[in-house]
C-alpha cells in the first residue's frame, strides 16, 4: 500500500513477518523431541499450572451417576526448548503448534466415565518468546460422581473432577492449581451453581516414593425444586388430604372403602414415577419417598380404620349387645372429648324432664264408665270400656320414626288411657270379676307392646353402633389429619436447605 506526502514520495509498508515465522519454526524444530521432558537439567521439576473454566452442567445422570459438564480446561507451563529473542525474528511474538508436535503434560480425568477416556479436543499450543506455553483444550466430560439422593428434591450434590498427569510423579512434574473460572458459565433449569472449590492433593503409592499430585475442583449444585414440587410434592399432599375426606363420606354411600383403595393407588403410581428417576442403591432412602410410604401407611390404616367403622354401621343387632367397655369408651369418653351427642339426645331429655317415668302393663284396670274409678273418663252413654294401665317400667323412646306409632302411643307417656268401645269389649260380672274374652284382650295387648319394646330396644342397638361408627369416623379424622399435618411438616422440613430452595424456587 502507497502513500504520497507533501513531497511526493511514496512510501511503501512492506510485512516480513511470514519469512521470519518460517524460520522461526524451522529453527525451533531443527532439534526438539516431543518426547523429552522440556527442562534445562534433568533433575529439575516442570512446574504445571493447571485450572479450568466451567461454561454449562449440561445434565446430571442419578441413575447412572454420571455427571456431564462444557469444560475449557487451561495449562500453563515453561519449555526451555521453545525460546527465542523477538530482535532476531522480527514482529513474531507468538507461534503455534499442535499439541502433538510439541511436549505437553498428559493430564487425564481420573473419573472418566467418557468411552474415549480423555474427552477433550486437541487445539494448538499457543507458545510465546519466554517459552511460555498455553493449551486451552475443550471438552465434554463425563464423570463419575456418587448421587446422594437422600434429600431428594431438596438435595445438594458434590461432584469431584480429579485432574491429573497419568505418568509423571512429583518430582517430574508439579502440578499447581489455579482457581476455577465460572464467568462465563451458563445457567441450568434444574441444577443451581453453589461454586467450584478446588484443591491440590499428593498421594504416595506403594511403588514409589515420590508423591502424585494431582487438582480436584469440586462442583457443587443445589437442585431446583419447583418442577418436583409442582408435579410430585403438591400432588403428593393433595391426595394424602383426599385420604382424610374417607371419614368424612357417610357409611350408607357405599364408597368410603373405594375411595381409599383408588387414593391408595394413586400414590403408588407417583411412587413409581419416582423410582424410575432414582438410583437402584440401599444407601439411603429419597426424602420424597420416604414422605411417599408414609403417606400410603396412612393411606392404608385409614382404609382399616373404614373397615372397622362400617363393621360397626352395619353390626347385625342379632349378634350381641355392646360391650360394656366399648360403650364406656367410646359413647361416653370419645363423644364427650369430640362434642358429639346422639341424634335426638337433646329431645330425649326435655321430654324426660317434663313428663313422669313411663311404666310398663303391670296392672290393668278395667271399670265401666259408669263404675268405680277415681280418674275413669265418664261416659255419658255408658257405653265405654275403660282401661287404664300403671305401673309401667322405664322404656327408651323411639328414636326414628319407624318404631311405629302404637309403640309412641304405649309407652310414649308416662300413663295413658286406651277407650275400647263397649261393643268390642267383653262384659263385666256383677261380682267385679274380668270375663275369659277380657283376660284375652289383655294377653294381646301385653304382646304388642312386648313386641314394641323388643323392636325399640334393637333399634336402640342399632344406633349405639351407628353412633359407635361416627364416633370412630371422627376421632380418625382428627388423629389422622394431626398424623398427616405432622409428617408432611417433620418430613419434608428435615432438609437442611429446605426454607432456602423453598423461598428461591416458588417465590422468585
Amino acid at each position: 500500500m502507497g502513500q504520497d506526502n507533501k513531497q511526493g514520495h511514496k512510501w511503501t509498508l512492506v510485512s516480513l513477518q511470514g519469512e521470519h515465522q518460517r524460520r522461526l519454526y524451522r529453527d525451533l524444530m531443527r532439534d526438539y523431541n516431543p518426547l523429552e521432558r522440556p527442562v534445562f537439567n534433568d533433575s529439575h521439576t516442570l512446574t504445571v499450572n493447571f485450572s479450568f473454566s466451567l461454561m454449562q452442567i449440561m445434565d446430571v445422570d442419578e441413575k447412572n451417576q454420571v455427571l456431564t459438564t462444557n469444560i475449557w480446561l487451561q495449562l500453563y507451563w515453561y519449555d526451555h526448548y521453545l525460546k527465542w529473542n523477538i530482535s532476531d525474528y522480527p514482529g513474531v511474538t507468538s507461534v503455534r503448534f499442535p499439541d502433538n508436535q510439541i511436549w505437553k503434560p498428559d493430564i487425564l480425568l481420573y473419573n472418566s466415565a467418557d468411552e474415549r477416556f480423555d474427552a477433550t479436543f486437541h487445539t494448538n499450543v499457543l507458545v510465546s518468546s519466554n517459552g511460555a506455553c498455553q493449551y486451552l483444550p475443550p471438552g465434554i466430560f463425563k464423570s463419575t460422581c456418587y448421587i446422594d439422593v437422600r434429600w431428594f428434591p431438596f438435595d445438594v450434590q458434590r461432584c469431584d473432577l480429579k485432574f491429573g498427569s497419568w505418568t509423571y510423579g512429583g518430582w517430574s512434574l508439579d502440578l499447581q492449581m489455579i482457581e476455577a473460572d465460572i464467568t462465563g458459565y451458563i445457567a441450568n433449569g434444574e441444577w443451581d451453581l453453589v461454586g467450584v472449590p478446588g484443591r491440590r492433593n499428593e498421594k504416595f503409592y506403594d511403588c514409589c516414593q515420590e508423591p502424585y499430585p494431582d487438582v480436584t475442583f469440586t462442583v457443587v449444585m443445589r437442585r431446583r425444586t419447583l418442577y418436583y414440587g409442582l408435579n410430585l410434592l403438591i400432588p403428593c399432599v393433595l391426595i394424602s388430604t383426599l385420604a382424610l375426606l374417607v371419614f368424612l363420606l357417610p357409611a350408607d354411600s357405599g364408597e368410603k372403602i373405594s375411595l381409599g383403595i383408588t387414593v391408595l393407588l394413586s400414590l403408588t403410581v407417583f411412587m413409581l414415577l419416582v423410582a424410575e428417576i432414582m438410583p437402584a442403591t440401599s444407601d439411603s432412602v429419597p426424602l420424597i419417598a420416604q414422605y411417599f410410604a408414609t403417606t400410603m401407611v396412612i393411606v392404608g390404616l385409614s382404609v382399616i380404620a373404614t373397615v372397622w367403622v362400617l363393621q360397626y354401621h352395619y353390626h347385625d343387632p342379632d349378634g350381641g349387645k355392646m360391650p360394656k367397655w366399648t360403650r364406656v369408651v367410646l359413647l361416653n369418653w370419645c363423644a364427650w372429648f369430640l362434642r358429639m351427642k346422639r341424634p335426638g339426645e337433646d329431645r330425649v331429655r326435655s321430654a324426660c324432664h317434663n313428663k313422669q317415668p313411663r311404666s310398663s302393663i303391670s296392672s290393668v284396670e278395667l271399670n265401666v264408665s259408669a263404675g268405680v274409678g277415681a280418674g275413669a273418663p265418664h261416659s255419658t252413654n255408658g257405653n265405654m270400656l275403660y282401661i287404664g294401665f300403671r305401673g309401667m317400667d322405664p322404656l327408651p323412646y323411639a328414636t326414628s320414626p319407624d318404631s311405629g306409632v302404637m309403640c309412641g302411643r304405649l309407652v310414649g307417656g308416662c300413663e295413658e288411657d286406651v277407650l275400647l268401645p263397649s261393643n268390642q269389649a267383653p262384659s263385666i260380672s256383677s261380682g267385679g270379676h274380668v270375663d275369659t274374652e277380657l283376660a284375652k284382650i289383655l294377653d294381646e295387648v301385653r304382646y304388642i307392646a312386648k313386641r314394641f319394646r323388643d323392636q325399640d330396644e334393637e333399634e336402640t342397638q342399632c344406633n349405639e353402633w351407628k353412633f359407635a361408627a361416627s364416633v370412630i369416623d371422627r376421632l380418625c379424622l382428627m388423629a389422622f389429619s394431626l398424623f398427616t399435618i405432622l409428617c408432611t411438616i417433620g418430613i419434608l422440613m428435615s432438609a437442611p436447605n429446605f426454607v432456602e430452595a423453598i423461598s428461591k424456587d416458588f417465590f422468585t
